[in-house]
């Protein structure tokens, strides 16, 4: 029995949707969900756990696609609305799906793939028929979803979660953030990552609360949503809130005084997906009131950690483990590691996913002997709370025998009144064996980076000072604005 499912059945008359203009209830999500399990099991009595991929745009029609598939005793599999035809190819050739359903917008964008692979391509409209049977039995132990690793250092790989998982990442949130039947949220973020699928539209339905979506991001829009008083809650990417300011800094000082009051009205503001900038966190903080809190999550465990909903939320810092979420902090021995000292993050718990798909030495390879999740990211307990320093494979520069966060001196870099934004990455040398190097947005003019250096080290250790730059207008990012520092190492 999937509880997130059952639970909507006691909020049947409460709104449970916007999209496209239209307002949805919790009982008509039921009623269209149940068509879609019908439609897919079409006489079978289980899916008996077949992937169904489908390619929908954050809607309405999505969640029912989604909890149809979920109730005919499926594996759902989302897509990105965003990603090219070779990303897509690349996920149905490895989940090899039983068919992939497909908004009428993206039918032919899709049809090449159906002689090239042999996909089914099934209409979005077709599956929501009206027909009824009795549904299956699914249990929680069963395999849920799909979600792929956004492969910023390697190829994707298919994260695969129980409803137990699902269940355990929804409770936990639910829990920390204090979610209520009233509570009304917007989504702007992409509906194939664990961000917008758990985090924002699956703690507002097992809440009995309203999920607005907003296929498409726009400044003007999302402030608009905000001045309308409707919100209670905000969740974004740390890029969304930059752009949100550079509108606020470009209205007038009416317009400026309406969005301040507006947003300083909402109970919880959050930040995720990729580090946030501390300038980011003190300008919002400065224009609606609102710190911003930070929460460390991933793919394969959900959310791990967060700042306090009531209590401190430090700068810089992710806060500490979620209910039922148990942490360690270990050296390359795995022994644990005391405050103040760098260690590897490793993760326990009902959260934590099952495997990653068909690659049983990946997954082998993820896990300790006594069954730790490997994170791969670093960080350190600094006076109560932990931060994150960085992901060992990417942000963690190793030089001279040192080894150096990558995210600390792009904080530093940002803090510099010429320069917007940055990323740093090691590149290879073979006397330092990774020399410190980064990339500048600048605010506009030339830029000397001499000087830069200069100024850098009145603030860092000689060794952390960036040997290489480069200027680039904007910074390579993924879909959900994380760098991609792969890309920008090939920049140099």
């Amino acid at each position: 029995m999937i509880q997130l499912i059952e639970r909507a059945k006691s909020f049947t008359n409460r709104e449970a949707l916007v999209s496209n203009g239209s307002s949805y209830t919790y009982g008509q999500l039921l009623e269209s969900a149940h068509r879609v399990a019908t439609n897919l099991l079409d006489g079978r009595g289980h899916l008996g756990e077949a992937r169904i991929t489908f390619l929908v745009p954050p809607s309405f029609e999505y969640t029912a696609v989604q909890w149809g598939i979920w109730m005919a005793g499926g594996i759902a599999v989302p897509l990105c609305v965003l990603h090219p035809l070779p990303s897509i190819q690349y996920v149905l050739e490895d989940t090899q799906p039983e068919m992939v359903i497909a908004h009428p917008d993206y039918i032919d964008f899709l049809s090449p793939l159906e002689k090239q692979i042999g996909v089914s391509l099934v209409a979005l409209e077709s599956i929501f028929q009206n027909r009824s049977t009795t549904l299956p039995d699914v249990r929680m132990e069963q395999r849920a979803m799909i979600l792929y690793t956004s492969g910023t250092t390697s190829k994707p790989k298919g994260v695969v979660t129980t409803h137990a998982n699902i269940q355990a990442q929804i409770t936990t949130l639910v829990t920390a953030w204090e979610w209520q039947q009233d509570d009304y949220i917007l989504n702007i973020l992409p509906l194939h990552h664990v961000h917008g699928i758990i985090n924002v539209m699956s703690c507002a339905l097992w809440s009995g609360a309203c999920c607005e979506f907003l296929p498409k991001f726009e400044a003007e829009s999302v402030w608009n949503v905000i001045i309308s008083g409707r919100l209670t809650l905000f969740m974004a990417v740390p890029t969304i809130y930059h752009k949100l300011i550079a509108f606020w800094d470009n209205a007038s000082e009416m317009a400026q005084e309406e969005m301040s009051g507006a947003a300083s009205q909402l109970r919880l503001m959050v930040s995720g997906s990729a580090a946030l900038p501390i300038p980011v966190l003190e300008k919002w903080l400065k224009i609606t009131g609102q710190t911003l809190l930070e929460r460390y999550g991933m793919t394969e465990i959900g959310m791990g950690l967060s700042n306090s909903y009531r209590g401190e939320r430090r700068p810089g810092h992710v806060g500490l483990p979620l209910p039922g979420v148990e942490m360690r902090m270990v050296d390359s021995k795995d022994k644990i590691v005391g405050e103040n000292e760098a260690g590897a993050f490793q993760i326990k718990g009902p959260s934590v996913f099952k495997e990653y798909w068909q690659k049983p030495e990946a997954t082998k390879k993820a896990f300790t002997k006594d069954g730790w999740f490997i994170t791969g990211d670093i960080g350190m307990l600094n006076n109560g709370l932990y931060k994150i320093l960085g992901r060992d494979s990417v942000d963690i520069i190793k030089s001279g025998g040192y080894k150096i966060s990558a995210l600390e001196i792009e904080d530093v870099l940002r803090k510099h009144p010429m320069v917007q934004d940055s990323a740093v990455v090691g590149l290879p040398d073979e006397e330092w064996g990774e020399v410190v190097s980064a990339c500048l947005v600048t605010k506009g003019e030339a830029i000397d980076t001499k000087k830069i250096s200069e100024w850098l080290k009145e603030q860092l250790p000689g060794y952390k000072i960036p040997r290489n730059y480069i200027v680039r207008k904007t910074l390579p990012r993924n879909v959900l604005g994380k760098v991609t520092k792969n890309e920008l190492k090939k920049m140099f």
